[in-house]
């Protein structure tokens, strides 16, 4: 292991054992109508010193939170389907990092949705953990919440037509590209038969760039 390198290893274990002890959304809530998080936080994120494809979620859900294993549910299933990857690659930090917006489950709203992810998340890491994994060239901005972040201003008014302008954001030809994705939720069904060209267009680069990456 060469000595930059070394040095990653290093700063990312050091970041991580941080995040794992966070408690500012319980402790320290955001302004405004934001609430402290109702239960005990469980950060849950996946950095890394050497993979180069980096996963940009919303929040856990219920079922991360319980067993801290990011994208371990259905819609995790489904986002593997579209990387064309096992659960083994997916889980192998040395090709993925997974980093949500907010490290912690947000809880359910009134209708029994998952919340947004928590306000006070990604303010206070997100830069410092992309500043410690310089060696990411691929960004997957699922959901309007990363790609809010990773996008900014370059992204369209939906999400829909944020993802459906996926080629003008890859063709900006900076590092990382940015590739925005919808959530992979099984409630998008009706979203991805709606627009076939996902399937049919979106994919099939995703899982080239995807593959050449991590193989």
């Amino acid at each position: 292991m060469n000595e930059d390198l070394a040095d990653r290893v290093r700063q990312i274990e050091s970041l991580g054992a941080a995040i794992a002890l966070c408690r500012i959304c319980r402790d320290k809530p955001a302004g405004g109508l934001v609430k402290r998080l109702p239960h005990e936080p469980n950060p849950v994120a996946v950095l890394s010193a050497t993979a180069r494809v980096l996963i940009a979620g919303q929040a856990p859900g219920l079922r991360v939170h319980e067993t801290s294993l990011p994208f371990n549910d259905a819609s995790g299933d489904r986002l593997r389907a579209w990387l064309d990857v096992g659960r083994d690659d997916f889980y192998d930090r040395t090709k993925f990092a997974i980093i949500p917006m907010g490290f912690c489950f947000p809880g359910y709203d009134a209708k029994g949705s998952d919340l947004p992810p928590r306000r006070e998340c990604a303010p206070h890491w997100r830069a410092r953990v992309l500043e410690a994994m310089p060696q990411i060239e691929l960004v997957l901005a699922i959901g309007q919440y990363a790609q809010a972040w990773h996008l900014g201003s370059r992204r369209s008014a939906s999400m829909t037509e944020t993802v459906r302008e996926w080629r003008r954001h890859l063709d900006r030809n900076e590092r990382p590209a940015v590739l925005p994705l919808p959530h992979p939720s099984w409630r998008n069904t009706g979203w991805l038969k709606r627009n076939p060209w996902f399937s049919q267009e979106l994919l099939p680069e995703l899982q080239r760039r995807v593959k050449s990456l991590v193989t």
